[in-house]
């Protein structure tokens, strides 16, 4: 089997759209570039990240997704088998990550279709501690102040200091998770997934959604603007 075929792919996919050099479409997959501008399924994280958190790069993921026969295996089955790998939970994040962006590559999924319905991905790095970003997305308080009414309808499933939450979004229909990581002692980054969405227009409207009220908390936090 041609080694990184799936990869390939999706490359060869992008420079269609684009007209980009393959050196460029590369570089620019592998940087997880927004995936709806160029309308190129594209990676869920840049491969810097799915390296730190997995010891394997995206080539290297899709290679020996496509060794194990991946495109012939149910999402639950190619998520078992990379949480094998890894040793962790098959609904873990990790696990999904490197599961969805290969099923898109191999056009087994849509962008930001997932199993249980339509997920969407958003993410922002804030220069404060991991503490005082955790505490601003948790705390009702301080999450009103980017977030604020009536837009703010999470309810609080499961909260673990500093790493993670979890909410039913309204009325409990859709799910929002948020993770967290230290990126050294002044800055950190928030991973925020909304899942179970109806279809592609309303994942694209939560994806804009969620970009601009990270933003919001990235200039309040980082001005020293959000207090309990």
């Amino acid at each position: 089997m041609t080694r990184q075929k799936s990869f390939k792919r999706l490359v060869r996919a992008r420079m269609d759209k684009t007209g980009e050099s393959y050196t460029g479409a590369r570089s620019m997959l592998l940087a997880a570039e927004q995936p709806d501008e160029s309308g190129t399924p594209a990676l869920i994280v840049p491969d810097e990240s799915i390296r730190e958190r997995t010891g394997r790069g995206w080539e290297e993921w899709f290679d020996l997704l496509d060794s194990w026969g991946g495109q012939e295996m149910s999402h639950r089955d190619i998520a078992r088998r990379v949480a094998e790998e890894l040793a962790i939970e098959p609904l873990g994040w990790n696990a999904q990550a490197v599961t969805v962006s290969y099923e898109r590559a191999r056009g087994m999924r849509q962008v930001n279709q997932r199993a249980d319905g339509f997920g969407i991905t958003a993410s922002k790095t804030v220069a404060v501690p991991v503490e005082r970003l955790y505490d601003a997305v948790t705390d009702e308080a301080r999450r009103s102040q980017w977030l604020p009414e009536p837009e703010d309808q999470l309810s609080e499933r499961k909260a673990t200091r500093p790493k993670s939450a979890r909410y039913d979004w309204g009325d409990g229909a859709t799910r929002v998770q948020v993770g967290f990581a230290a990126k050294g002692d002044d800055r950190s980054v928030a991973t925020l997934e909304h899942l179970r969405l109806a279809d592609k227009s309303e994942a694209e409207r939560m994806k804009a959604f969620w970009r601009e009220r990270l933003s919001e908390l990235k200039t309040k936090l980082e001005a020293g603007g959000i207090h309990a």
